[in-house]
């Protein structure tokens, strides 16, 4: 499941002149699969303790420390292919057509895309990793293999797999690491040697190392990372059991390796003298899989993720308080690239909040955020059906609106008793047959293997169990939002307020689960193929 998958871009839109390539930054955006928000430098923004507390990414931090770090970044969909869909064309998923989804997915070639409009603008863009569809045309336009950049390896990818075989055949660690990040270092020098004429350029780093699988025990045995550590960081609905530690800190070793590569690409900026003059943004597009939780659920530990941002006009060392989705940074890179957002552009730029000397909330306008989700795995549920809900973020609420509660949120279970589990759920062969929304992982092995330990029932239920039509989380009573009020009567003026602000807003996107035909996700072209 470290394979890249579909976006095939196509058509330019909406292009301005180009303004003088020298005034211009350049932008490079490192955008990690299934990272979440793991980094030293969000240790203080979480005000409580945590991962961050153990992580150790300078990099990161360093660019932190020299730029700015938003405390409520979100993605519109926790899903790798949608949400890089609203990414890139700066709309909610859900306007992206058969980007919207995972399995099935298919790029509409009319919905304009930020790299081809820097393109036509006279930018050099290109990537390494996990942007674009395969098995396109070498000529056609930002798809195929014409602008990437791989052929120095893409075994950095699997880090912990690849640098543990390394080690295994004799080599030392950091030997082994040396040799991964030469790929990173190989990728980009190819790329900027391709730059013509001083031009401005685009590039996107997006490897997978942070997605499942794991070598397991590589976060002890590569990174030093002792599980131990990690007691009394984990959020409550992690069991904090060495079984769920070990495979924390294996994931806390792949997002140190991730850190490790973009340190490759800040040390290639300086060399150049172009990191000055370089828009340096660091995200992912979503939260930890195969936990309780994370990926594919609309809860914080799937969709807040990190953004970070370092460059040219942007002040340094604020923590920004202010509600931005991921889909906003396409019009933020059209304006830093001097070309006019399209129309159809459902972001706003982050330009402001960038430019502003201010922290904390910067614009009063940006106090929430929309995310949802419709299908991951196709067979997760029969027929496969989606799981469609949204949900709206405010900083002191989560509401989400369940449009199938009869549905498995990820997935059914495929067992009917205890006999049954080890079947479905094979770890070493990562299946994804039970619960297929959910990443195959040691955690989620072990909470399926204690779904009728009275003591940690709740977390299976938290995990797997069939959802209500409303959910309503109260953030400074319940952080972790693990208890649902929405049926409280002391907050009935609260889920109906935003209930209201939700499916209005909906509507105003044009969102089609709430649009004239709400049953959209669940018919063709949606459904799969022969389904």
């Amino acid at each position: 499941m470290k394979n890249w998958f579909a976006l095939l871009l196509a058509s330019i839109a909406g292009a301005l002149p180009a303004a003088d390539p020298i005034k211009r930054p350049n932008i490079v955006f490192c955008f990690a699969d299934d990272w979440g928000r793991y980094a030293g430098a969000y240790a203080k923004v979480d005000g409580r303790p945590s991962l961050n507390q153990i992580i150790k990414t300078p990099n990161i931090d360093r660019i932190a420390g020299e730029g700015a770090i938003f405390r409520n970044a979100f993605v519109t969909a926790p899903s790798c292919t949608p949400c890089r869909s609203s990414l890139l064309s700066g709309q909610y998923f859900f306007r992206t057509h058969l980007g919207a989804i995972l399995n099935g997915a298919n790029w509409d070639s009319a919905i304009p895309t930020y790299p081809l409009m820097l393109l036509e603008a006279g930018y050099h863009i290109g990537k390494s990793h996990k942007v674009w569809s395969p098995g396109t045309p070498a000529d056609a336009p930002y798809g195929g293999q014409k602008y990437a950049y791989e052929k120095s390896g893409r075994k950095y990818n699997n880090f912990s797999e690849n640098a543990t075989e390394m080690v295994k055949a004799g080599a030392t660690f950091a030997e082994a690491k040396t040799k991964l990040l030469d790929e990173v270092k190989g990728n980009f020098q190819s790329f900027l040697a391709d730059r013509t004429d001083g031009k401005p350029f685009c590039y996107w780093f997006g490897p997978t190392l942070t997605h499942r699988a794991y070598e397991k025990h590589s976060g002890v045995n590569l990174w030093g990372i002792n599980p131990d550590d990690l007691k009394g960081k984990l959020p409550s609905f992690l069991p904090d059991v060495p079984e769920i530690r070990d495979d924390v800190a294996d994931y806390m070793g792949e997002a140190q390796a991730w850190d490790a590569g973009i340190g490759i690409l800040i040390a290639e900026l300086e060399k150049r003298r172009e990191l000055d003059n370089t828009i340096f943004v660091i995200s992912g597009d979503h939260g930890m899989p195969g936990v309780p939780g994370g990926k594919c659920n609309l809860f914080d530990h799937g969709t807040n993720v990190a953004l970070i941002v370092r460059g040219p006009g942007v002040k340094s060392g604020r923590v920004i308080d202010d509600f931005v989705n991921l889909m906003d940074l396409a019009p933020t890179f059209l304006e830093l690239g001097g070309v006019k957002p399209p129309a159809v552009m459902t972001g706003r730029s982050i330009v402001p909040l960038l430019y502003s000397a201010q922290a904390g909330q910067i614009d009063a306008t940006r106090t929430w955020v929309i995310t949802g989700r419709e299908r991951h795995v196709g067979s997760a549920r029969e027929g496969n059906l989606p799981y469609p809900h949204r949900a709206l973020r405010t900083k002191d609420f989560l509401y989400i609106r369940n449009f199938a509660p009869d549905r498995w949120p990820m997935g059914s279970p495929k067992f009917t008793s205890r006999a049954d589990i080890p079947t479905f759920l094979d770890i070493e062969k990562s299946t994804y047959a039970a619960f297929a929304d959910m990443d195959a992982s040691p955690t989620k092995a072990w909470v399926v293997h204690h779904f009728d330990d009275p003591e940690f029932k709740w977390v299976y239920d938290f995990a797997f169990a069939k959802r209500p039509g409303e959910e309503l989380y109260d953030l400074a009573k319940d952080h972790d939002q693990i208890k649902n009020v929405a049926t409280d009567p002391a907050y009935a003026e609260v889920l109906r307020k935003m209930s209201a602000q939700l499916l209005t807003t909906l509507k105003e996107v044009e969102d089609p689960r709430v649009g004239p035909s709400p049953v959209k996700f669940e018919l063709p072209p949606f459904t799969l193929p022969g389904k």
